[in-house]
């Protein structure tokens, strides 16, 4: 009998963890002329995740960084049920992992009350120092994986392999969908919920946290995981 696999979990930030997607928050509010075309082929996938980002916050000055950050602090409210979900899997002996395409400065101060240990945070970061921001990129995709994520799931995901772990991703957008296609589970919510029925991808649509929580619970119970 093979030994059984362990269940890790990678989740994504803006829009699950959080209420509402921070980039797209920023960019509607800060409105920086040009954003729009560059959001647009984004979403068409005319250009990839790490260069449309790149290319919107290089839109706005560094002078205006207390102003993004106290913004995006003020109006991201955390998704109901995280806190329970983090003690739940904590104490099922579960590994969670942050992955978002999201930057440091946001992320940080957001998650800080849930004490995730820094190295399963991955993010990435915003350089203020330049007359516009300048977003770093410490996570880009490694091989196979050559979709200019920014931030690759993929690539964390894989240091975990299929035939020793259980591969669960919970996530709602674009930046999750390569992650969906290796994931052995997926908790979506919006588009990420319609992408996995088109890729017949197992998912299991939720709202809250709880949701994830009560399924989870009953896949332990039930030896599926």
């Amino acid at each position: 009998m093979s030994p059984k696999r362990k269940p890790v979990i990678f989740c994504d930030f803006d829009g699950t963890i959080t209420m509402s997607d921070n980039i797209v928050a920023i960019m509607k509010h800060f409105s920086p002329p040009g954003y729009e075309p560059i959001m647009q082929d984004i979403l068409d996938r005319r250009i990839t995740l790490l260069e449309g980002v790149s290319a919107m916050f290089a839109l706005i000055p560094s002078s205006r960084k207390d102003e993004v950050i106290d913004f995006v602090l003020g109006q991201a409210g955390i998704r109901e049920g995280f806190d329970t979900f983090l003690q739940y899997i904590r104490s099922q002996d579960i590994e969670f992992f942050v992955t978002s395409g999201g930057m440091d400065f946001f992320i940080q101060p957001l998650l800080a009350p849930f004490d995730i240990p820094a190295d399963h945070i991955y993010c990435n970061s915003a350089d203020f120092s330049k007359e516009a921001i300048e977003i770093v990129w410490p996570h880009t995709c490694q091989p196979p994986c050559e979709n200019g994520c920014g931030m690759c799931k993929t690539t964390v995901m894989r240091r975990y392999p299929q035939e020793h772990y259980t591969r669960i991703l919970i996530g709602d957008s674009l930046t999750d969908f390569e992650g969906a296609k290796i994931a052995d589970l997926v908790y979506s919510r919006s588009i990420l919920t319609t992408k996995c029925q088109e890729l017949g991808v197992p998912h299991v649509p939720f709202e809250t946290f709880h949701e994830i929580v009560n399924d989870l619970t009953t896949k332990l119970e039930q030896g599926v995981l």
